[in-house]
């Protein structure tokens, strides 16, 4: 999926993905520029974070959905789409803060 520009009400942000798109319990990979950003749905609220696996590049946004569990799919490193943080060492991604207008989910990739 590629992001489009520009919120109705706040220009920072971005917009990432429709919601009717993405499913309870389910995550997508968004390309923007050169960024890729994981977008993940769970119990009603949706969750966006770096993109890439830190352990080997690997596309998270295709990664298994477990709850808050984003599982990479190339080597298994799990993070919780809420804080980046991954689950069995130290490392941690950034996330972005998301908001809902017009039926999207839309992302302040800058904060």
């Amino acid at each position: 999926m590629y992001a489009s520009y520009g919120s109705p009400e706040v220009m920072p942000l971005v917009k990432l993905v429709d919601v009717n798109r993405l499913p309870e319990g389910t995550a997508c990979e968004v390309r923007i520029d050169d960024r890729v950003v994981a977008v993940s749905h769970v119990r009603g609220k949706f969750y966006a974070m770096e993109g890439k696996c830190p352990h080997n590049g690997g596309p998270l946004g295709l990664g298994g959905l477990h709850g808050h569990q984003l599982v990479c799919p190339w080597h298994a490193w799990e993070f919780d789409c809420r804080t980046g943080a991954c689950y069995f060492n130290e490392t941690s991604l950034r996330t972005y803060p998301v908001r809902m207008a017009g039926g999207a989910v839309w992302a302040d990739l800058d904060a």
